[in-house]
């Protein structure tokens, strides 16, 4: 990387945007992915529309059967009849399923009428305009980027472990490089509501459980990822954050740009770092850009007592793997 790139990287705006993204691509190796994904099985949540919509088409044209993991299945519908048509064939299939809610996560497994999972894309995402919560009683993101994702996760271990490698991706979010991880109500019910911070906050959460699981997998054939999509014009930023699309929408990445690292995730014939790393653009990124966003001594460990806890999961889900 040149000194005028790495300037236009560290002013976030010039690397986040669609001028970003084309300045990176200029680097990227087509060749480091594998050329068909026929046969492998991927699950996508959130993948009605946006980045998980545009990551599901392109894993189908790729050959990949996907299973769009929907909260509405009339728009996963929607999207199955159109990206079928994209991809060129019938495997792609929508299931009904909303991550914040654990007793539907626990019995996705069951339904899913596959021996394997190659890759799970954990996607879904929601940014409340007020404090919300799960059926189960915890706070919207909390439920939706943390609990049902380590839920998940943890179900569908026999499947991830009957691919040849299973991979699990997180798609986290830039805003997390303005947080720290904070345990303290964490589910918000002492402090006025800020959505955008518990968005972001749930979003540091995602990187730091991709460590968490990482170390706990290091001796199967199954990585963890994460990665975050830059700034991209989708729904969601379109209809939660207005004042920011307002601003940023003549150089917002497209959907499909934003759900680049995810498909190259998912498709690469090897990663390196093999597992636990944070992504951008292809690339490994640091998960800080600033020194006070670091964890505290104890707080990760701490982080993933308090998931398995309110996630329901025993602890011994993932250790049992070894």
């Amino acid at each position: 990387m040149g000194l005028w790139d790495a300037t236009l990287d560290r002013s976030v705006v010039f690397s986040f945007d669609a001028t970003g993204f084309r300045r990176h691509a200029r680097r990227f190796d087509e060749a480091a992915l594998a050329p068909s994904l026929e046969g492998r099985v991927v699950l996508v949540t959130g993948a009605n529309a946006g980045i998980g919509r545009a990551a599901a088409g392109e894993l189908a044209r790729r050959g990949a059967t996907v299973y769009l993991l929907c909260r509405s299945i009339e728009r996963g519908l929607e999207a199955q009849a159109n990206l079928r048509e994209l991809a060129g064939h019938d495997r792609v299939r929508a299931l009904q399923l909303d991550v914040s809610d654990l007793s539907a996560v626990r019995a996705l497994p069951d339904q899913l009428p596959e021996a394997r999972v190659d890759v799970l894309v954990h996607n879904a995402g929601v940014l409340p305009p007020a404090r919300r919560e799960s059926p189960q009683g915890h706070e919207e993101t909390w439920a939706t980027h943390v609990l049902g994702p380590l839920a998940l996760t943890a179900g569908l271990q026999a499947k991830l472990h009957a691919a040849p490698e299973g991979r699990v991706i997180f798609v986290s979010s830039g805003g997390m490089y303005t947080q720290r991880l904070d345990l303290t109500d964490l589910e918000w019910r002492e402090r006025p509501y800020d959505g955008v911070t518990a968005y972001a906050q749930t979003k540091r959460m995602q990187v730091e459980l991709t460590g968490l699981l990482a170390e706990r997998l290091a001796h199967t054939s199954v990585t963890v990822h994460a990665m975050h999509p830059g700034w991209a014009d989708t729904r969601s930023v379109r209809e939660s954050l207005p004042r920011f699309h307002k601003l940023t929408r003549r150089i917002l990445r497209t959907a499909e740009e934003g759900a680049d690292t995810v498909v190259f995730l998912s498709a690469a014939r090897a990663l390196a770092p093999r597992s636990g790393g944070f992504w951008f653009d292809r690339h490994p990124a640091p998960a800080h850009l600033m020194a006070r966003t670091r964890a505290r001594p104890g707080d990760a460990e701490a982080l993933w007592q308090r998931a398995l806890a309110d996630a329901g999961v025993p602890g011994e889900a993932f250790d049992a793997t070894r």
